[in-house]
């Protein structure tokens, strides 16, 4: 780590130390959180020429004031900071400026914070059984919506002929052709330096994907060094067997912020109607010259998008990935609504108790009043 480290180093700008003068009114100190123990935070303090990693701890009114576990701190996150000779303590947490999330898996309707602040997104996936177009449709759609800059990376290329990289990055370029592709072997050193690109100063760079494509082994090439631990390559599957079970965010020497997540297994999807549309443009495009304004797009007469279809010039697997995505995101919008439900219900009881307590302590305070 540099000797000089600044906070522009760790993504400090403009905004954040608009957003942070209340609290240097208060005497804290602005940190980056670089992970989160569940009990703890690690984060990274810079105090003039001088930077420190430390442990802190989270307030409690930072807990209490949080409606949803995704609105408390997460990694990649700037915090306010109480610092005394006995803990450190998370005050406030600053407005993130992106966010990328999922929603939990399972049936939870909660929010999970991925990385805060993160300016680039790149996901590593492979041309052989990891490929799957319908989840980089999801990533694309989260990524987009997280405000991040998309890049999709088809690791371990020499498992894998020249025509299947290049098939399946064509592929991947259709979702999204905004999002920028590149063909990498960590193995053969082929394709790592475009990628040491991204990792300039102050930008943070979040990288995800299913375990085994090789993410961790990647950090370690870009890092020049074994950051992350890595077990041997299974010769049955080609999939490496990599230890990373938590996020964190690493800061490097020569430039860049860099995060490396644990295999993601379910692409949960925590979006909108607004960004869904966006991600599927071309066939938003042809849904309005469907016949019939409520058109779902199975047997109706009249539908443009099944025209297509059968045409050739749209893909089944397509369509039905918006599809499924779009229920997805409306089965979710009831979830939402639903624990909305439940936390107004329980409101309500809660403020009933209090009442009801104050009241009692009245009467008894009433009681236990001397008479004249």
């Amino acid at each position: 780590m540099s000797q000089n480290i600044t906070l522009a180093d760790l993504g400090w700008n403009k905004r954040f130390a608009a957003d942070f003068k209340p609290y240097a009114k208060q005497g804290w100190k602005p940190a980056r959180l670089l992970r989160d123990n569940k009990i703890a935070y690690g984060a990274i303090v810079v105090d003039g020429d001088d930077f420190d990693e430390i442990d802190v701890i989270l307030g409690g009114k930072v807990y209490h004031d949080a409606a949803t576990d995704a609105e408390l701190p997460a990694v990649g996150d700037w915090v306010a900071l109480d610092i005394t000779d006995d803990e450190a303590v998370i005050r406030a947490r600053l407005p993130r400026q992106s966010c990328f999330s999922r929603r939990s898996a399972g049936q939870s309707a909660e929010e999970q914070v991925i990385v805060a602040n993160v300016d680039v997104v790149i996901v590593v996936t492979e041309a052989g059984p990891d490929f799957s177009l319908r989840r980089m449709e999801r990533y694309f759609t989260l990524i987009s919506r997280s405000g991040a800059k998309p890049v999709a990376v088809l690791n371990k290329s020499d498992l894998f002929t020249e025509k299947e990289n290049k098939t399946a990055a064509d592929q991947i370029r259709s979702l999204n052709p905004d999002a920028e592709i590149h063909i990498t072997s960590v193995l053969k050193r082929k394709g790592l330096r475009i990628l040491r690109d991204y990792l300039k100063r102050g930008v943070t760079v979040a990288f995800i994907g299913s375990s085994g494509v090789g993410k961790s082994a990647m950090i370690n090439a870009l890092l020049g060094d074994d950051w992350q631990d890595i077990d041997e390559v299974n010769a049955v599957t080609g999939k490496g067997r990599h230890t990373t079970t938590a996020r964190e965010l690493i800061i490097l020497p020569k430039g860049g912020i860099l995060v490396d997540n644990p295999g993601i297994k379910e692409v949960q999807m925590w979006t909108d109607e607004a960004t869904l549309r966006e991600s599927f443009a071309d066939i938003d495009q042809l849904a309005l010259q469907c016949r019939f304004s409520d058109c779902r797009h199975g047997t109706d007469n009249g539908c443009a998008i099944r025209a297509a279809v059968q045409i050739g010039a749209l893909e089944v697997a397509r369509i039905e990935g918006y599809l499924n995505l779009d229920d997805e995101i409306a089965k979710l919008r009831k979830l939402r609504q639903k624990r909305q439900m439940t936390i107004e219900r329980r409101a309500k009881r809660d403020h009933k108790i209090k009442a009801r307590n104050r009241e009692d302590r009245i009467d008894i305070e009433r009681d236990l009043k001397p008479r004249a």
